[in-house]
C-alpha cells in the first residue's frame, strides 16, 4: 500500500572502529527488512544524525531532537560493501555494536554503506549550511 513512498527506519550504524572513525556510515542489514528491500531497488537515501553530545544541548539539558540542537544530514547512494571492505565493515560494526554478533544468521545479514553525495548541517531553527564532502 505504500509502494513508491519514502520509508524511514532506525538502523544501527558505524563509521569505523572506536579509534578509527572514517565518516563513512556502514550498516549491517537484512534484505528481509522493508527499508533494505527498498534500497536494493532505489539506493538513494538520507541519514540525519542529531547532536547527542554537543556542548549547547548537553549544558542546557535540551533534548537532542530540539531544533536548537545541531543536526547533520547526509544524502547519497546506499551500496553493498565490496568484498575488500567487508572485514573493515565487520570490525566497525561489531566493535561498536557487539550484540549484532548474536543476531540470527538465517536473516541473511550483509553490510551496506552510504556513498555520501551531499552534507547539510542544520544549526538553529532551520539555518542550513552545505558542507563539502571532502571536508
Amino acid at each position: 500500500q505504500i509502494q513508491g513512498m519514502p520509508y524511514g527506519n532506525c538502523l544501527l550504524l558505524s563509521d569505523g572502529p572506536v579509534n578509527n572513525s572514517t565518516g563513512i556510515p556502514f550498516f549491517y542489514v537484512t534484505p528481509k527488512d522493508n527499508t533494505v528491500a527498498d534500497l536494493l531497488k532505489n539506493p538513494v537515501a538520507s541519514l540525519t544524525l542529531p547532536e547527542a553530545d554537543g556542548n549547547f544541548c548537553r549544558k542546557n539539558v535540551i533534548d537532542p531532537e530540539d531544533p536548537r540542537c545541531t543536526r547533520l544530514t547526509l544524502t547519497g547512494q546506499m551500496v553493498a560493501v565490496p568484498p575488500e571492505e567487508v572485514e573493515f565493515a565487520k570490525q566497525a560494526m561489531f566493535s561498536r555494536h557487539p550484540v549484532v554478533r548474536k543476531w540470527p544468521r538465517s536473516y541473511e545479514w550483509f553490510f551496506m554503506k552510504m556513498n555520501i553525495e551531499h552534507i547539510w548541517l542544520q544549526s538553529w531553527y532551520g539555518e542550513v549550511s552545505a558542507i563539502a564532502v571532502e571536508e
